[in-house]
Order: structure tokens, then C-alpha cells, then sequence
């Protein structure tokens, strides 16, 4: 378990966390969402105790997390992560003296699947494939949580594809909690079970990813017709070009009815609505 209580980081004046509070109980695929400079990342290192909070509380498992006591039961990969210059068979190897519980049968059979050079050292890779080995390494750990900053960033779309089979495979073998942040919002939307939010060091919203299948969705028609058919519903933002509206819900589902219809809104679009949603007139 995972929880956060009234989690402040602050950098000199700048503010990343504000009065932050999540409990992460179950496990599963957790997305996080957030516009660049949300306070992502380091909401993520404040859970694995790579940076310690300015006030409140951190705990993972019952137990307290700050730099001098980070949690064992944490792997945490984020973008552009180096690991030790030796071939990927050493490396390998390595994480599994290192740790008992590594799952070598698992890597190895990933590292095939991605088309992994084994020979190659670390820095003879490209960047993608850095990502990619050390994002294996995370997969075949058997650690309970995994945190996963940016972990497709310079994959190709092949290798995205792959990495999201393997990570429902690597959950499906063991059951853990795996957060992913990542821009991608179309793709993680297919494997992800639970959606975290979070927008100028704030959690705007945290829920099961199909409650946005649920309730966010789009009434659009005549001004007049879309307004009254809203009123009461939770309005998370609006576009207006002349006498036609499209007003973005997130509530109970309403009827299509005179005047305005509804279309359903894919994650990417509910995303782009709770954080930036701020209602404006087409020219």
C-alpha cells in the first residue's frame, strides 16, 4: 500500500507538490496523467524516497519513505536511466545476485521478444533500447511496486506495443502495483486499470479508468438546447462556435434529446478537459 498525506515539496519558491493525498491500496496498472511541470515525477521519486518531502507524510507498506530509508519493496526506472557499462547478459546476471527474486526465465524471454543484443554493452545501445533494458530489469524484479517515469519515451511504435503485452504479462505472473506516467494517453488507456491526475502539484482526480468510459462524454447542439440539457451535470469544459455548443461532462449519463446530441470522449480528450479546460469561444 501507498500513501501519501498532505505531501508538500517545494523547490526554493517553486511549489511541485501542494498539500498532496493519495492511497494506493490494490493492485494493478495505475496511469498517471499531467501536463509537463505537473509535479509527476516528483510525486513518483517522493514514493520510491529518491527526494524526501518538504512536510507531511510518505509511507509505503506501513512503513515511513524518505532518502534514508527508501523502500525495499520499490523499483523505480525514470527516463534516460544509466545503469552499469557491462554487456546485458552480466547486467542481467547482475540484478539477479544482486536480488533473490529476480525472474531470469522472464527477462531473458522479453529481452528475445524486444530483440535485445545480450553482447552489447550499455552504452552501445540506443536509447530506446537503454529504456527498454532497464525497464526489463524492473519487470523481471519481483518487487511488489514499480514505477515507471516515461518508460516508452523513444520506442517505436512496435516496441510500445510489445512493452504494454508484456507489462499486463509481467502483472499477470505477479500481482503488483505498477505506476506508468507517460504522454502516450491513447495507448496506456488499453491496459491501464486505475487513473491518477494530477495538475499543478494538486491530484485533480483519481478513479477506475472505466468510470471515464462511464461518464465523460460531450453534449453537443444549439447553445440553448445543450445548456438546459446540462444544467446540474458537472461541466468540465466547453467550446462554443456560433450558435453551437459542445460542452464536455463528466456526471451521470443523459439522453440525446432536440437540439443536441452526445458523443462518447476517448481518455486523451477527458484529459485535455480537466486540465485545460478552460472554456473558449472558436473564432
Amino acid at each position: 500500500m501507498i500513501e501519501l498525506k498532505n505531501v508538500t515539496k517545494e523547490y526554493g519558491r517553486t511549489v511541485a507538490l501542494n498539500d498532496f493525498s493519495i492511497t494506493i491500496g490494490q493492485p494493478g496498472i495505475y496511469c498517471l496523467l499531467g501536463r509537463n511541470g505537473a509535479g509527476k515525477t516528483t510525486l513518483l521519486k517522493t514514493i520510491a524516497g529518491h527526494i524526501a518531502a518538504t512536510s507531511g507524510a510518505v509511507m509505503v507498506n506501513g512503513k515511513a519513505v524518505d532518502m534514508l530509508a527508501m523502500p525495499d519493496d520499490v523499483f523505480f526506472v525514470e527516463t534516460g536511466a544509466a545503469q552499469f557499462n557491462i554487456r546485458l547478459t552480466d547486467l542481467f546476471s547482475a540484478a539477479a545476485k544482486i536480488n533473490p527474486a529476480f525472474d531470469m526465465d522472464f527477462a531473458r524471454e522479453m529481452a528475445r521478444r524486444f530483440d535485445l543484443d545480450m553482447k552489447k554493452r550499455f552504452k552501445q545501445l540506443s536509447f530506446g533500447m537503454k529504456a527498454m533494458a532497464s525497464t526489463l530489469i524492473a519487470l523481471s524484479s519481483g518487487r511488489e511496486i514499480l514505477i515507471l517515469d516515461e518508460p516508452v519515451l523513444g520506442f517505436d511504435p512496435v516496441m510500445r506495443k510489445v512493452f504494454y503485452e508484456l507489462l499486463q504479462e509481467s502483472c499477470a505472473v505477479k500481482s503488483r502495483t505498477v505506476i506508468v506516467s507517460t504522454h502516450i494517453i491513447d495507448e496506456i488507456e488499453k491496459v491501464a486499470e486505475q487513473l491518477m491526475i494530477i495538475d499543478k502539484g494538486q491530484l485533480k482526480l483519481y478513479c477506475d479508468i472505466n468510470e471515464v468510459d462511464e461518464k465523460a462524454y460531450s453534449v453537443i447542439g444549439s447553445a440553448e438546447y445543450v445548456k438546459a440539457a446540462t444544467e446540474g451535470l458537472n461541466v468540465i469544459g466547453e467550446t462554443s462556435a456560433g450558435g453551437f455548443l459542445s460542452q464536455y461532462i463528466y456526471d451521470k449519463r443523459i439522453d440525446a434529446g432536440e437540439g443536441y446530441d452526445l458523443s462518447s470522449l476517448n481518455l486523451q480528450d477527458f484529459f485535455i478537459a480537466i486540465v485545460g479546460g478552460e472554456k473558449e469561444a472558436l473564432q
